[in-house]
């Protein structure tokens, strides 16, 4: 059986007893604040080695989300959420409705949110680019922004 590497976003940091306990079950790896984990999980898909992760581990963790940590051949990572009752029967019901599974219906709703906060972002780019444009010419904005990436010390945060 293949085995997938998955991140665990949790809902909150973990104490270090905490995270002593849970790799006692599982073998885990954390970040600098214990706020995210790595973990291999067997399963035949990404899909399923998230499932049997997250019944595995949900009643140790506080689980938010897991995700695969590479993205497949079509640049696409697994998302495993597990919504509270009263959400999962609103989306099964819209999902319905909309003729589609709760999986594909959600699937849309979260690239249809991705595309509207992609366009809104080159938006207020464009717009600060006009603006600075009305104060410098574009030789010198340009030789500006070179300098600047130059020195960032990371990238920025979405």
């Amino acid at each position: 059986m293949p085995h997938h590497a998955l991140e665990i976003a949790l809902t909150q940091p973990l104490t270090s007893a905490e995270l002593r306990q849970a790799t006692h079950a599982l073998p885990l790896a954390a970040n600098h604040d214990a706020t995210r984990l790595m973990a291999l999980a067997g399963g035949k898909t990404p899909e399923r080695a998230a499932h049997r992760l997250r019944r595995r581990l949900t009643a140790q963790l506080p689980i938010d989300v897991i995700t695969t940590h590479y993205p497949d051949a079509h640049g696409q990572v697994v998302l495993n959420v597990a919504f509270p009752p009263t959400i999962h029967t609103a989306l099964k019901r819209n999902a319905r409705r909309a003729g589609l599974t709760p999986e594909r219906y959600v699937r849309q709703a979260l690239h249809r949110a991705l595309a509207e906060h992609a366009a809104r972002e080159a938006d207020r780019l464009d717009h600060a680019v006009h603006q600075l444009l009305l104060h410098s010419s574009p030789a010198h904005l340009l030789s500006a922004v070179g300098h600047a990436l130059t020195r960032l010390p990371e990238s920025p945060k979405s």
